[in-house]
């Protein structure tokens, strides 16, 4: 997936195990990658009740990219399932933190848990 504002291209990684699939983000969450990151772990809620994004390689978010993970969110509650984040650089929890939306999200990272298959 290329992004439009140019620099590197948005790609995930998914691993599952169980009921559990963590999704590896790399590279800017940006206008026009979106919708395959929504369309890719939207699949995955129907097969597993926990879904985690690791932002380790993510650079960058947008507002189309903070609005993805919003709705990524919502349509999660609706499907019961668990929607974290985890790995979170500086620049995208300040984001986060700036429009309130840290506390929405369960860090693994910060409870100590990790994620290894």
């Amino acid at each position: 997936m290329e992004n439009k504002a140019g620099g590197a291209a948005f790609t995930l990684d998914v691993e599952q195990k169980g009921g559990v699939a963590v999704v590896r983000c790399h590279g800017r969450l940006v206008a026009g990658v979106g919708d395959a990151l929504y369309g890719r772990v939207r699949q995955l809620m129907s097969e597993h009740k926990r879904i985690v994004l690791d932002l380790t390689d993510v650079q960058h978010v947008d507002s189309m990219g903070l609005g993805t993970l919003v709705r990524l969110y919502v349509s999660a509650k609706g499907a019961g399932c668990t929607l974290q984040l985890i790995n979170l650089g500086k620049r995208v929890r300040e984001l986060l933190g700036m429009t309130n939306l840290l506390g929405v999200f369960t860090e693994l990272g910060e409870q100590g848990i990790s994620i290894r298959f």
